[in-house]
């Protein structure tokens, strides 16, 4: 589970990647250039981070190499049961070293006997598009190296990971059986909505004038830092900073147990010298994500609320005439482009995960991609599972091999696993909503009223 104090390493960090064999190397390589991407660099695959080698785990094989400019590992057991399970990493920030990572459920594949595949994708930043055909090379990749077909292949990711999982199954619906993203952008644009309500909520609360230029200018973000430093400076400790938090409770997801606590939580992360939602803020790259075509923000038609009644009170009115409204000049892209859109319109069981106090990928994605698959009819293909932590992807490795092992109960077998009711309001406002699926109690997530030991225990 995530930590503060590394909570901004693991959120946003990016390094390294690979190079083939199956045996330890003596040292690490240095990454070499890209053959794909000018400026880039992939790391070695068989070297972690720190270092230490990538080696096969007891009863397996390695293959690791790299192919057009992304690194990729794949793992197969020595009793493989001929089905194969990609994995989709999540952001990695926007440095120019790409490298491969492991699955969490690594062991769990292994042990049940699932080979894996892994890339690094051929770049950084928020590139869905290019995670889904590295992520989709795989399936092919797998043949070419290991000289074995998949009989089944299975793909989960996290966090923007998750995003890749679900664009992937709509674009190549054949290729999988079923899929598991967890804490995943599942929204796909939405989750940048999020991140303009949560600053321009505050600024109007604050009384505090912002900007939101489609093409900041260099002073643009020290302007800015100075800004946010007057909206803190009025919401700290005061009844606008209280409504700011039940604001942003309702825009996440809607009230549920453990809010304040994620509140606080998030509220005390920093990046960049900024409060962590501040530093998210689509303003400071004119709306793009760093890569769509125009702004992609917009908040014309949001009703801010920090109440539950049928109609808003007289403050919810004044702040929705004074809050910065914005309009969006791009939208989600169709296919592989930009940020790519996800239709909610599944052809295999989706099994998801969230964390029910995340503010950084917030649980009104899962809410989002519930609410476009029943539009397309589609609701009988997704279960969502609420996960009692206010990290991002704070999951334990119980809850996780629970998800695996009844998501291939239901490819194999039909067995629909249970889930989640999250679009119904009174059920996620529950005192013990999320405590079905959990697995312990997270330090950062209080109060609890599960009954459960430590996370990790029953």
């Amino acid at each position: 589970m995530v930590r503060r104090a590394a909570l901004v390493a693991a959120l946003v960090a990016g390094f390294l990647t690979g190079s083939p064999a199956t045996a330890a190397p003596p040292s690490c390589s240095a990454p070499v250039p890209s053959d794909t991407r000018p400026g880039y660099l992939v790391a070695d695959p068989d070297c972690e981070l720190d270092g230490s080698a990538f080696t096969a785990l007891p009863g397996a094989t390695v293959h690791t190499g790299i192919r057009a400019g992304a690194a990729y590992r794949i793992e197969v057991p020595k009793r493989w049961n001929g089905r194969l399970v990609v994995y989709a990493h999540g952001y990695r920030g926007t440095g120019t070293t790409v490298y491969v990572s492991n699955p969490e459920l690594r062991q769990h594949y292994l042990d049940e006997g699932y080979a894996w595949a892994a890339s690094s994708y051929a770049t950084n930043g928020y590139d869905v598009g290019q995670g889904v055909r590295d992520t989709y090379a795989l399936t092919g990749l797998f043949r070419q190296v290991t000289g074995r077909t998949a009989r089944k292949v299975f793909i989960s990711g996290a966090s923007m990971g998750g995003h890749v999982t679900a664009v992937a199954i709509e674009e190549y619906p054949r290729t999988f059986a079923g899929a598991m993203p967890y804490c995943g952008v599942l929204g796909d644009a939405e989750l940048f909505d999020w991140f303009l309500d949560a600053n321009v909520s505050a600024a109007a609360l604050a009384g505090v004038g912002i900007e939101f230029p489609l093409q900041p200018d260099a002073a643009y973000p020290l302007r800015f830092a100075g800004q946010v430093a007057r909206i803190k400076a009025a919401l700290t400790g005061t009844e606008a900073g209280r409504t700011w938090s039940d604001v942003l409770e309702r825009r996440s997801g809607g009230e549920r147990p453990g809010f304040p606590a994620a509140f606080a939580y998030w509220n005390a992360a920093s990046q960049g010298g900024l409060p962590f939602l501040f530093s998210l803020y689509p303003g400071l790259s004119g709306g793009t994500a760093g890569i769509a075509p125009g702004n992609l923000t917009d908040n014309r038609r949001t009703v801010y609320r920090s109440t539950d009644g049928w109609w808003p009170t007289a403050a919810e009115r004044a702040l929705n005439e004074s809050v910065l409204r914005v309009r969006r000049t791009a939208t989600a892209d169709p296919h592989l482009a930009g940020v790519p859109r996800v239709d909610g319109r599944p052809s295999v069981p989706v099994l998801s995960l969230h964390g029910v106090g995340d503010l950084f990928v917030p649980f009104s994605m899962e809410q989002e991609y519930a609410r476009r698959a029943a539009a397309n009819g589609r609701s009988r293909l997704f279960v969502s599972r609420a996960i009692r932590t206010a990290a991002h992807c704070g999951f334990t490795s119980a809850e996780l091999s629970r998800a695996f092992d009844e998501l291939i109960a239901w490819t194999d077998r039909g067995l629909r696993p249970a889930g989640d009711a999250i679009l119904d309001r009174r059920k996620v406002a529950s005192a013990t909503f999320g405590c079905r699926f959990t697995v312990g109690v997270r330090p950062e997530y209080a109060p609890d009223s599960c009954g459960r030991g430590p996370a990790g225990t029953a």
